[in-house]
């Protein structure tokens, strides 16, 4: 989990200096969305995350299809003082989605697919079961469905909501993500 920040620290320095070089009218970065998830991971309740993507696009190529670099995170705690129970899991994602943009003019339905990286890191303290601070991290990839609906998707200022199936062995989560976009 230590490599992260330092991956997400460079993915938004990369869209600092995307978004502050001047717009090319043919293609590049089209705009921004920042997004909240409602995450459902198998064997567990919901819970909330966080996300950012960029939207690169390239009318030389299809004005129907959008690139989305994209970085997730989510952390779900438990804690049952009880049983002296406390657990935390965490999941910082990097990913890369292609999506299709159905024609539209005030909203537009899209699909998509693409991969992802999870850094996965689990946190257990449970004394009076001989678990004192354990922990164990793994990262693992996976691909990704989506599918969504883009309101506003013609002006600069529009919001969408989406669900985003993350197909990783072991740890598959369905996310019911809602946000702004914002496009140049």
């Amino acid at each position: 989990m230590k490599r992260f920040p330092t991956l997400l620290l460079a993915a938004l320095a990369a869209g600092l200096v995307l978004t502050a070089a001047p717009a090319r009218a043919s293609g590049g970065l089209s705009g921004i969305d920042a997004m909240m998830a409602t995450v459902f991971q198998e064997g567990q309740s919901s819970f909330s995350g966080l996300g950012m993507r960029f939207r690169i696009s390239d009318s030389r190529i299809t004005e129907n299809i959008d690139f989305l670099p994209t970085v997730e995170y989510w952390r779900n705690s438990n804690k049952l003082e009880a049983f002296g129970l406390a657990s935390v899991r965490r999941d910082g994602t990097i990913g890369a989605d292609v999506r299709w943009l159905f024609p539209g003019e005030a909203w537009r339905f899209y699909a998509g697919t693409g991969i992802a990286a999870h850094f996965i890191s689990t946190e257990v303290d449970a004394p009076q079961f001989g678990l004192n601070d354990a922990n164990d991290s793994l990262t693992k990839g996976g691909m990704t469905l989506l599918t969504g609906v883009w309101f506003g998707s013609r002006s600069s200022l529009g919001n969408f909501i989406e669900a985003k199936a993350h197909l990783v062995g072991g740890y598959r989560q369905l996310k019911i993500n809602f946000g702004l976009s914002w496009s140049n």
